[in-house]
């Protein structure tokens, strides 16, 4: 039934042979048609550019208008191979017409390849599939709980675990109660306790927060939503020999930096460490569909049992065929190649930009967070001005934009984005 309160805003429109209802405002464009149901039927968790995406090819965005844009966002590292990818998208077509869910009640033919391989490539033994990144990270959290209690020896309910400040791990009720972003925070307590923080990049603050009962030190390599932080050189490796010797485990979050955005297979590569645990995710999934996993050695993994832990889509057959391809892609290497390559030149054109309304430039590979001058605007000011140019970036801590295109841009691509976002500081 309609609302008669809302007809006289809309026209409705009705295929006869398909029995679809299309609701669209009066005398509006299908861009305001679209935000206009999104405003009044989606909650209002997100505040995005009024960009209406109806189709997507590599690295380019095709709005309902018909007009392009250069996405430099990826869907936050999720579309690392690319909008359809063809060699993902026919896997995921094919595995349609078998079977997509069965749930974990069953065996599958997809999940076993699916784990060996990943394992493979993270060097560890087991994998826990789940679906989203925020998943990751809690399936993570229970797990080094778990093994504190288990294999360390920590008292029950006597666990800690340390994190870094301005981490973003994702949104859930016990992920934003170690969060220092108050827009995450407020009106969602009472807190999940258990949590430390010690200022990202500071060993030392590491190493004091870290007592007896610690049973983890989680860490994203590289700080995403906190503007492309890359830490100290030396940092990582200081944390890797630190869980060593204090018998913690060491959990790299790898969701948006891993699967080859920053020209590695993992951002932990680029300091020669490797952590006891692999959360990964976004890109895992091809940018098809959700899919995620916690990775590490039988004696850490190992300490679930079933009943435990469970995801009813986790490690589904869709998803799984998906992930076995993502994984060989990276096998071949040439994803992390691209990155690396095509992120010189990246950095190198927007370092230009620095004295000309770029006040710094952070990052590795394709992924580069930019300190904007305020006599320029605010990020978000600027990305407006970027989408209407016709590039989509997104801001962050009202200062920064974050550029992460998919890997299959080209450098004539890459130059023209950063001419778009010079004209953009000006305007």
């Amino acid at each position: 039934m309609i609302d008669c309160a809302i007809r006289p805003f809309y026209r409705l429109f009705m295929t006869l042979d398909t029995a679809t209802v299309v609701f669209e405002p009066r005398g509006t464009t299908a861009t305001e048609a679209a935000i206009t149901i999104d405003d009044r039927y989606v909650a209002h968790n997100y505040s995005p550019l009024p960009v209406v995406a109806a189709s997507a090819d590599g690295a380019w965005i095709t709005d309902v208008e018909g007009r392009r844009y250069l996405d430099c966002l990826a869907a936050y590292s999720a579309v690392n191979f690319g909008h359809r990818n063809p060699e993902i998208t026919e896997v995921a077509h094919a595995q349609l017409d078998t079977v997509t869910l069965v749930s974990r009640a069953f065996h599958s033919d997809r999940l076993g390849s699916l784990c060996s391989a990943l394992a493979d490539l993270c060097g560890k033994d087991m994998v826990l599939p789940m679906n989203s990144g925020a998943e990751a990270v809690e399936s993570g959290l229970k797990v080094a709980r778990k093994w504190g209690t288990d294999v360390k020896g920590v008292a029950t309910d006597a666990a800690n675990i340390v994190v870094a400040h301005n981490n973003f791990h994702g949104r859930t009720t016990t992920i934003i109660s170690f969060s220092d972003d108050e827009a995450a925070r407020r009106g969602f307590g009472p807190y999940t306790p258990g949590f430390r923080a010690a200022p990202f990049g500071d060993a030392d603050a590491f190493a004091a927060a870290i007592d007896e009962n610690t049973v983890a030190v989680l860490i994203e390599p590289i700080q995403g939503e906190a503007g492309i932080v890359v830490p100290p050189d030396d940092f990582l490796p200081r944390l890797r020999s630190l869980c060593t010797e204090r018998n913690v485990l060491l959990i790299a979050d790898e969701i948006q930096s891993g699967l080859a955005r920053t020209g590695r297979t993992f951002a932990c590569e680029h300091w020669g460490v490797v952590p006891d645990v692999y959360l990964l995710g976004k890109a895992l999934g091809g940018g098809v569909v959700p899919l995620s996993a916690v990775v590490a050695d039988a004696d850490v993994l190992g300490v679930l049992h079933p009943g435990e832990h469970g995801s009813t889509f986790g490690g589904n057959p869709l998803a799984a065929a998906i992930g076995s391809t993502v994984v060989a892609m990276l096998r071949r290497g040439e994803f992390q190649c691209r990155s690396a390559e095509l992120g010189d030149r990246l950095h190198r054109r927007l370092r230009e930009l620095i004295g000309r309304g770029v006040v710094a430039v952070r990052g590795k590979g394709l992924w580069a967070g930019v300190d904007i001058d305020p006599a320029s605007g605010t990020a978000k000011s600027v990305s407006l001005r970027m989408a209407h140019r016709g590039v989509l970036v997104k801001d962050t801590h009202g200062s920064t934009l974050r550029f992460g295109p998919p890997l299959v841009i080209t450098a004539d691509e890459i130059d023209w984005a950063v001419e778009q976002f010079a004209a953009a500081l000006v305007e």
